[in-house]
């Protein structure tokens, strides 16, 4: 299983314009296309998510993630807010790249905790960071999953 199956270019958005975390989420549900109704009932699933703990891991990186019967299968989307944004990470720091992950809660290929996983990984590389700040084209950043072989 590799990380870059999962994602779409039209899933991935360089410009993150929010300038809340309920913002962000909200953007980042839109990179998903679903219908009004489940982005806001997922819309809440990460909230209360997010009220047991942040998902701000540190480096600059934040996994909002939950399950959710608006998806069928495992959805991931990639944000980019060049700024930061507070968004209480382990590390106090401001959180520059959102990675989203939404899977159903019965996931027969139960891939939801690997692909986790493997953002996390790719998070810790040293040079990831700096790398995606660079980016300028969703193409980019599919290149660079496929360069660290995620």
């Amino acid at each position: 299983m590799e990380l870059r199956e999962f994602f779409t270019e039209d899933a991935i958005k360089l410009d993150i314009e929010g300038t809340t975390k309920d913002d962000v989420l909200k953007e980042l549900i839109g990179l998903l296309g679903l219908e009004e109704k489940n982005e806001a009932m997922l819309f809440k699933m990460l909230k209360r998510r997010e009220n047991l703990g942040s998902t701000g891991i540190g480096r600059s990186i934040a996994i909002p993630h939950c399950r959710s019967l608006v998806v069928s299968k495992l959805r991931v989307a990639f944000g980019r807010k060049q700024p930061g944004l507070d968004f209480k990470a382990i590390d106090d720091k401001p959180v520059h790249f959102f990675f989203l992950i939404v899977a159903p809660p019965l996931e027969v290929s139960n891939q939801y905790l690997p692909v986790l996983g493997k953002i996390a990984q790719f998070s810790k590389e040293p040079d990831v960071p700096e790398r995606l700040l660079q980016l300028t084209q969703p193409s980019e950043f599919m290149d660079l999953l496929k360069e660290k072989g995620v």
